[in-house]
């Protein structure tokens, strides 16, 4: 081994053995510019550091990201809060911060199917995301139907602890199908679990009043709106549908010349 690079070998083998990629990959550049500008030791060392832990963010980031389970990501930067002004744009500012989800509080988003409830439950849910939250995403049907078949497979248990393990979980679509009685059980399980140890969204195109149809039973109904509600952000969204006002611009629009 050349003894001038021997010092360069023995690096590259520690900083793989502590698992250091960035700095591995990034040392001799920063070295070359740190020379350039005859920086000392000190802070050659602390500008390897720092692109190793926002590299390590900017990873741990995207696993959660992934590990959510958005169908499609959404901001708020996209979201057109001229075309539903009973949407509260403060409070949904204020809650892009993710305070919320330190205090296990709740946001229910209630209105309209076509508002945007479910862009605004993405945009939060990323948001708290982006801000090293555990989170994950589902439309109501496919938890319940995911918990019906661990329940018979006898796995209900393991999922239901991993579902305590997100700090926030969005339940998007509620009270688009009735449940039959089992799944709506389920369903309150979850809402139980969660009351004051996790921060739920919840979307719904029902007024409260008629959630008893889609839960099918008065008394689990008003507990399992008793738990959602207290301590939660309540956000009405009663516009028009972005999808029907699209269909009606569509129709007025002139025909393509042939």
């Amino acid at each position: 081994m050349d003894s001038k690079n021997k010092p360069a070998v023995l690096l590259e083998y520690y900083l793989k053995r502590l698992k250091l990629v960035t700095m591995l990959k990034e040392y001799a550049a920063v070295a070359e510019v740190c020379g350039q500008e005859r920086t000392d030791y000190l802070n050659f060392l602390l500008r390897l550091a720092e692109r190793e832990v926002l590299r390590r963010e900017e990873r741990a980031a995207e696993r959660r990201i992934i590990a959510a389970n958005f169908p499609v990501i959404k901001v708020i930067d996209t979201f057109d809060f001229k075309a539903q002004p009973s949407i509260n744009e403060p409070l949904i500012r204020e809650l892009l911060r993710g305070e919320y989800v330190g205090r296990k509080e709740n946001i229910l988003l209630v209105g309209n199917p076509g508002t945007g409830k479910t862009h605004l439950a993405t945009a939060l849910a990323f948001a708290a995301c982006s801000q090293g939250r555990k989170v994950r995403f589902y439309t109501v049907m496919d938890l319940v139907t995911e918990l019906m078949e661990s329940q018979d497979e006898r796995r209900l248990q393991r999922l239901q602890k991993q579902l305590r393990g997100f700090e926030l979980i969005v339940l998007d679509e509620l009270g688009y199908i009735p449940f039959s009685k089992a799944r709506a059980e389920l369903l309150f399980e979850v809402v139980s679990h969660a009351y004051e140890y996790q921060s739920l969204i919840v979307t719904s195109n029902l007024p409260f009043d008629q959630w008893t149809t889609m839960l099918g039973c008065e008394r689990l109904t008003g507990a399992l709106l008793d738990r959602l509600t207290h301590r939660c952000h309540i956000i009405e969204a009663n516009g028009e549908s972005y999808r029907l006002r699209q269909a009606r611009r569509q129709e007025k629009a002139p025909p393509l010349p042939i």
